[in-house]
């Protein structure tokens, strides 16, 4: 990777709604419009070139979000960016996921076996499957905003370097080049 911080994108999906079905109400509901969305902000993302990009998803102009669309727009947008072949080196933050939506999204990441950083209303936490080791270096990881290389061991312990590397393949946390590594909402808010 980049030894410079990633790019943040900020990217409004309510109003993506909006503009790719001209919807009369801000509801997220069926796979085609869930679809649709997610290639629109596929489109985003790529307007950023190959450079390492965090993009904050932003869902608060969103009233209703089914399950069709949050495999759409969560969980298939994460898997295909998990890959070795994603298209770009793109991260993802999902903010204002409110009660309406946190459910269908835990239960897509779940079946999909991927989690994702959401902000829930109170702060960031980490969404679907995830190990109590990559929870401790995660939780860490937010608090400090960024940890260099020589502080690993201290803060994660022996295993640290793996887990923050599985956290960084996951694109749960950005490691750079240098090897320290940063929260992904301490990058969008410095950005």
């Amino acid at each position: 990777m980049n030894a410079r911080f990633p790019h943040a994108i900020r990217i409004d999906v309510g109003a993506i709604l909006n503009d790719t079905i001209a919807a009369a109400r801000p509801d997220l509901v069926t796979r085609p419009t869930g679809r649709a969305v997610r290639e629109a902000i596929e489109v985003r993302i790529a307007g950023v070139g190959r450079s390492p990009s965090v993009s904050l998803l932003d869902f608060t102009g969103v009233r209703i979000l089914d399950f069709s669309c949050a495999d759409e727009v969560v969980a298939k947008l994460l898997a295909r960016y998990i890959r070795n072949d994603r298209p770009c080196d793109a991260f993802f933050l999902f903010r204002a996921v409110g009660d309406a939506h946190r459910h269908a999204v835990e239960e897509v990441l779940g079946r999909h076996g991927l989690a994702a950083v959401c902000d829930l209303g109170e702060g960031y936490e980490l969404v679907g499957p995830t190990s109590t080791e990559e929870r401790v270096a995660w939780w860490t990881l937010e608090r400090r905003r960024r940890i260099d290389p020589d502080e690993f061991s201290r803060e994660f312990g022996e295993r640290s370097e793996p887990v923050v590397r599985g956290l960084a393949a996951r694109r749960l946390a950005w490691c750079g080049s240098g090897g320290g590594a940063s929260a992904l909402s301490a990058l969008a808010r410095t950005s």
